[in-house]
């Protein structure tokens, strides 16, 4: 199983520029990282793609925009 930390997919969406539905976001994950990765971050591991979205929303990593939802690199902590 590939392991992933969460700051990869923040920096992902940082790169791309896009501003993402949730479902795209989760689409774009699975199409980088695979179907099988699992996520960990500071304060949790195993996650899918939808639970790590989940999860970022619910810490306010994942910022509105007209159209979706976009991050910072203020966001993201330095582990």
């Amino acid at each position: 199983m590939n392991l992933i930390h969460g700051h990869e997919v923040l920096k992902m969406m940082l790169a791309s520029g896009k501003t993402y539905t949730k479902i795209g976001l989760v689409t774009d994950i699975i199409e980088k990282f695979g179907a099988e990765a699992r996520f960990h971050t500071c304060s949790a591991e195993g996650l899918t793609a939808e639970q790590l979205v989940a999860f970022l929303e619910a810490k306010g990593k994942l910022v509105p925009q007209a159209g979706g939802v976009q991050t910072s690199a203020s966001l993201i902590c330095q582990p």
